[in-house]
């Protein structure tokens, strides 16, 4: 075949200028661009690369806007909490001026108005908000925490910024941990709240002084030996029931008492379980040795008879202070200056070392409230009905909730040992329609027939009408007594309280079932946030009912007798230090004492509850020590929050540059090729220009 020009042109110029224009297209395209590709087929291994780059921006652009929400959220709670902290140093300040000897009353009452200007202040440090989501109420970010009263409203849930890939870190602190949270260096202190005085002179009780001293001597001489016994009830600090009969002599001192007490909470002669001491006012102070305990609990009362020789309260006894039911000294007088000048009715002296404003229970002893510890009606608010005894979990010392075991609370050393099987509840009361109730809860084991409880349905005293208790198992059975929950236990004293019990004796499930949803319709029962039972009326504006729920050994100082297994409503000591948190209920008690001008507690004030100014100084003292901890935990989340958020920037920088290296154009190499690829484009087009210079001839 002969190679003609046209053959040559169509080579040199055709294929060149597609070739070259194709080129200087791409070139041209990446420096306008930047880009070194525009499509996968470009460079299929550049664009997957690129690609990874990309979602790596992304991810860390995510963690970036997460971490700096988190910070400015940490930020915040931080100089809300140094708030906090400013607050309660100027209330231990005004304290302690308060304490002062030289304060009078008019001062004191402008010390406690402060002081409810600065709880005022602390309420809405805690309702703080930041872009409309509240600091300190948990994941309900858009609920008030804190209400007027000082309950609190949020959760205890911990919100979290993404700081790196299946990596989080919380940055609230919920109203949950700072203000009902737990400091498990901090030991329980309870301490009773009758004054005493030396009964023969006046004078001050100190441990050194005798029994004599602490519980007077009808006729003055000391040559007359009395007895005197001490009832003690109360809680140890691994939830075990304490119940002893104390006996001492008129020349035994109060040293000797206080000993007595640490023996039965379990000291030893080469171990204390507890401190047992006594104030300046000769008030019994006890305090746990074990950290992070909120189970401790005390009651004492105290009894001699001045005259041996008549059986008074009917026991077959002449010594009517040796009693077997601390019941039976509701015979007794409690006015020792009765006592002591002839105008009681009784020889048999009863001395109070602890008193509440409870009510007796029905069947409870009614003349001398403060002889029971756990016979006591619930207090009474308008409709609600609350126990003041916090049910707490044994192993975790924490508050049990619905779905809790009794037997996870209950004292299993007593009755039937390690179980609650045998244990019986009496429940006694009013209920909604202001009839009396009187009712028992029988808890067994399964192997013994399951768990039940009866009633009187005649109101002839005795209960007489049995219920089955049942279990939410396949097929219904009787509940044991080791696996029945507060839930369950709840359920049976709502359908008494509200007159509401089974269509049949002993009743099908589903009758049990309905008598439960009936009468949730009129009253409902749970747990507060804090361990207690309440019961609230929703069938009246003020309830007529009232509750009286305990063990049926309770009072029972007996040989041999069994303590109480569990106790829901006691006369105990005032709690001065305790584990458990609960700010705002603590900072109203620290300023009743101001208000009620008391150095210590003193049931005679008029406020039974009121625990001084002196143990107020103690408790704001533990108050600040969980707001520094709390900071601290504040404190380093934002450290650890701002560290990430300077990493993720770092991080965000260097898969930047990455990404450009792998991505971008090199705009001096670009235009380099740009200038070859121009330089061949015109040599060529000069050699095409040549060639188009033949002759029409040459180039057919």
């Amino acid at each position: 075949m002969r190679i003609t020009s046209s053959m040559y042109y169509k080579n040199l110029f055709g294929n060149s200028n597609t070739k070259i224009n194709e080129e200087l297209f791409d070139v041209n395209k990446q420096i306008s661009s930047g880009l070194s590709i525009q499509y996968a087929s470009d460079n299929v291994r550049t664009f997957t690369e690129t690609m990874r780059l990309d979602n790596e921006m992304t991810t860390l652009s995510q963690i970036k806007k997460s971490t700096q929400s988190g910070a400015k959220f940490s930020e915040q709670t931080d100089t809300v909490l140094s708030e906090f902290e400013s607050n309660t140093n100027r209330m231990r300040t005004l304290l302690i001026q308060a304490a002062n000897d030289t304060q009078d009353e008019l001062s004191r009452d402008a010390i406690a108005k402060e002081l409810r200007g600065i709880e005022k202040n602390l309420k809405l440090l805690a309702n703080t908000s930041i872009n409309g989501q509240f600091l300190f109420a948990g994941s309900a970010v858009s609920k008030k925490p804190i209400n007027e009263d000082g309950t609190y409203n949020g959760n205890d849930a911990a919100l979290e910024a993404l700081i790196g890939s299946n990596n989080k870190q919380q940055f609230n602190v919920s109203g949950g941990e700072l203000f009902l949270g737990e400091e498990l260096s901090i030991t329980k202190k309870v301490s009773t709240n009758v004054v005493n005085q030396n009964l023969m002179d006046k004078g001050t009780i100190t441990t050194s002084s005798t029994i004599r001293e602490l519980m007077g001597d009808k006729d003055n001489n000391s040559a007359t030996q009395n007895t005197s016994y001490f009832y003690l009830s109360g809680k140890g600090s691994d939830g075990s029931s304490i119940h002893k009969k104390i006996v001492l002599n008129d020349t035994q001192t109060v040293e000797n008492l206080l000993d007595e007490i640490g023996k039965a909470y379990g000291n030893t002669t080469s171990f204390d379980v507890v401190n047992v001491s006594l104030n300046d006012y000769g008030e019994i102070v006890v305090e746990d040795k074990q950290r992070g305990s909120s189970k401790l609990d005390f009651h004492l009362v105290g009894a001699v008879d001045f005259d041996t020789t008549t059986d008074e309260n009917g026991d077959g006894k002449n010594d009517d202070a040796d009693v077997d039911s601390i019941e039976l000294l509701d015979v007794g007088e409690s006015d020792y200056e009765k006592i002591k000048n002839g105008t009681a009715t009784s020889n048999l002296f009863v001395k109070e070392f602890v008193k509440s404003d409870l009510q007796a229970a029905p069947g409870g002893a009614t003349n001398i409230d403060a002889l029971l510890y756990d016979k006591t009606n619930f207090t009474k608010n308008g409709t609600l009905l609350s126990a003041n005894a916090s049910q707490i979990v044994k192993n975790d010392n924490s508050f049990a909730i619905a779905s809790t075991k009794l037997s996870e609370v209950a004292d299993l050393s007593q009755g039937s040992v390690g179980t609650l099987d045998g244990t019986v509840l009496n429940l006694v009361g009013i209920d909604i329609n202001g009839n009396s109730y009187t009712a028992q809860i029988n808890l067994k084991s399964s192997a013994n027939g399951g768990s039940t409880f009866s009633v009187d349905t005649d109101n002839d005293g005795v209960v007489d009408t049995d219920y089955n208790i049942y279990d939410m198992n396949t097929p219904r059975a009787k509940v044991d007594a080791d696996e029945m929950t507060y839930r369950q236990l709840m359920d049976v004293m709502n359908m008494v309280v509200t007159d509401t019990l089974p269509a049949s004796s002993p009743g099908s499930a589903n009758d049990y079932d309905t008598a439960i949803e009936t009468s949730n319709t009129k009253g409902s029962l749970n747990l507060s946030y804090d361990g207690k039972i309440e019961f609230k009326d929703l069938t009246s504006n003020d309830t007529q009912a009232s509750i009286g729920l305990y063990d049926a050994n309770s009072g029972d100082f007996s040989a041999g007798s069994s303590s109480t297994v569990m106790t829901f409503n006691t006369n105990s000591a005032l709690s001065i230090r305790d584990p458990k948190t609960d700010f705002f209920k603590t900072i109203d008690k620290i300023i009743k004492s101001v208000e009620n001008y008391t150095h210590f507690p003193d049931a005679s004030s008029g406020d039974v509850d009121s625990v001084g100014i002196e143990n107020a100084i103690e408790m704001l003292d533990d108050l600040k020590y969980h707001i520094s901890q709390v900071h601290s935990k504040v404190g380093a989340q934002s450290n650890a929050l701002t560290t990430s958020l300077e990493r993720t920037k770092l991080m965000e920088l260097s898969t930047s540059s990455l990404r450009s290296s792998v991505i971008d154009t090199d705009i001096a190499e670009a235009s380099l090729k740009l200038q070859q690829l121009t330089l061949n484009y015109q040599a060529m087009l000069s050699t095409v220009g040549k060639v188009s210079k033949l002759s029409l001839v040459n180039y057919l």
